[in-house]
């Protein structure tokens, strides 16, 4: 018998913050409390947005000893491991795709941990016990955990063999023991240290000045201005933006403590911006917008000032969002990551997985072409 007792709550308020943070840690804030309840309460997710919460509790007695971020989708969108191919064979094959179960952070593509534990908790038993939350419901078709850190993909992947891994790439930042950012761009290519500076003198240039804002130096009216760059991001390709002013206004409010703002200013005003957040040794890159057209202001804004800022402040990571090969020129490394799925149907499900090997083979061949493609005078 389990030691654990599993409850489903359809708001993450229904847990305090201290006792959910007390399994989150401090690196990445998207499984903070605080960043969960801003997507809640800001109405990103919950009621008419196919994003249902009923995320898992696990409890000894009256202590909070585990918990998985859980939501009812009924569509794919905001996920980014896209399965929009195997609900429609599913459908023309007579099957309902959706609902779906997702173990993921809303609209955020970041790695990292899914399943938050306390410590001296079995994560075996943990694993076990929560599978049965799924495995058990004939309202889904399936479950699918999504962005989780690799360590913990191999728990799930140990206790529940019936798992099907899905392989994709990512490209991050590193620091390699560099000063500052004429040290990394040292450990370059000369042809590639030339483009870098060369792309960041268009930059001034242009009139354009860069600044960095921490916490509680960001203020309604930065956050306001960020919105509107974020929106006019997705207004250029006739879409409306997942997340609303409302959303970014709470994490300046509740969390500011885990924000970087990378305004771009010309003469004297902002003109486009990125907002980062960030945890005790790593930098996420998730949003920006511009207002004007401006040569590398993309490269300035999200990649090289990102970049500086982990130098000066001793992080060693920089995730700066999903895609673009684009990024390997500049310095961030191909990451393999792994998706897992179970789906309920088992010849559904052997046909996902004949879909997921093959697939498998092009992503790595994929990874080790962009890996060849770094910058470096060596292989770091």
């Amino acid at each position: 018998m389990s030691q654990f007792v599993v409850t489903r709550i359809s708001r993450i308020a229904e847990v305090p913050p201290l006792a959910w943070n007390a399994l989150a840690g401090d690196d990445h804030p998207f499984v903070r409390h605080e960043f969960l309840h801003a997507l809640e309460a800001s109405g990103a997710v919950g009621p008419g947005t196919g994003w249902e919460p009923q995320h898992l509790t696990l409890w000894q007695g009256d202590v909070l000893v585990g918990a998985l971020p859980f939501y009812r989708k009924l569509h794919s969108w905001g996920e980014y491991v896209f399965d929009w191919a195997w609900a429609d064979a599913w459908q023309r094959a007579g099957g309902h795709y959706y609902p779906k179960g997702v173990s993921a952070i809303p609209f955020t593509p970041a790695p990292g941990p899914r399943l938050l534990l306390a410590e001296g908790v079995n994560a075996a038993e943990a694993v076990t016990t929560l599978a049965k939350e799924w495995e058990n419901d004939d309202r889904l078709s399936s479950w699918h955990l999504l962005f989780a850190d690799e360590g913990e993909v191999a728990q799930w992947r140990q206790a529940c063999p019936g798992l099907i891994p899905r392989r994709g790439v990512q490209f991050q930042w590193r620091d390699q023991g560099y000063a500052d950012f004429d040290d990394f761009l040292a450990a370059m290519t000369s042809r590639r240290r030339k483009e870098i500076r060369r792309e960041r003198r268009r930059i001034r240039d242009q009139g354009l000045v860069l600044r960095r804002l921490c916490g509680d130096e960001i203020c309604p009216d930065d956050i306001r201005h960020f919105f509107s760059c974020y929106r006019l991001t997705y207004l250029e390709r006739g879409q409306q933006g997942y997340l609303n002013e409302d959303f970014f206004q709470l994490l300046r409010t509740d969390m500011p403590g885990t924000l970087v703002l990378i305004q771009a200013l010309h003469q004297g005003k902002p003109v486009a911006a990125a907002l980062c957040l960030q945890g005790a040794h790593s930098l996420y890159g998730r949003y920006w917008g511009s207002e004007v057209m401006a040569d590398c202001l993309h490269f300035e804004t999200c990649y090289y000032q990102g970049i500086e800022h982990c130098l000066a402040n001793g992080l060693t990571l920089f995730d700066p969002g999903t895609q673009g090969e684009h990024k390997v020129a500049r310095g961030f490394a191909p990451r393999m990551l792994t998706s897992l799925h179970y789906i309920a149907d088992p010849q559904f499900a052997d046909a996902v997985a004949r879909f997921c090997r093959e697939e498998a083979g092009h992503v790595a061949a994929y990874s080790q072409s962009t890996m060849d493609g770094l910058p470096f005078r060596s292989s770091l």
